[in-house]
């Protein structure tokens, strides 16, 4: 096994038994393995507060600032993260190592964030991946539409 088949068992073995959950993750779980093995590494940190909910970097478009998106950095080491401008200002803010099945099925259910930005250098944040919810929902509905038609896909999956 993979460490992204291990991530994905995980994912199953840790969802809620109510007879459709895991059936439905097991599906997905093909696409959300594609995504992540287009990235680096097999674990980000990802700052949070410490009630444990992810701390959100908005961006403004530089041309046009009324345009902005909500991001969460997801750094490849620990100490990568001292390179945002963003990080270290709060010190409530803690950061954790994740499984990137994870931080991808996360991604799936969080309304305000319009993306993750995947930092894949170390050292640098001029190297980055963004995976965009949106996209990642796109592809989750049309991977379901293939396996399960005409079944609705219950909203709060992850």
């Amino acid at each position: 096994m993979t460490n992204l088949e291990v991530q994905i068992q995980l994912l199953i073995d840790n969802a809620p038994d109510d007879g459709v959950t895991p059936k439905l993750v097991a599906t997905i779980a093909p696409a959300l393995k594609a995504i992540a093995q287009k990235l680096q590494y097999p674990q980000y940190y990802i700052l949070q507060n410490l009630q444990e909910r992810w701390i959100l970097t908005t961006l403004k478009h530089r041309a046009n600032p009324e345009l902005e998106k909500r991001v969460v950095y997801a750094f490849p080491r620990l100490q990568d993260i001292s390179l945002s401008s963003s990080a270290g200002l709060d010190p409530q803010a803690v950061a954790k190592p994740m499984p990137v099945i994870h931080i991808l099925f996360q991604l799936l259910a969080l309304e305000p964030v319009d993306s993750i930005v995947f930092f894949e250098t170390p050292g640098t944040i001029s190297n980055a991946i963004e995976v965009e919810r949106t996209n990642l929902q796109k592809i989750i509905e049309q991977t379901l539409q293939q396996h399960i038609p005409n079944q609705q896909v219950p909203p709060d999956i992850a």
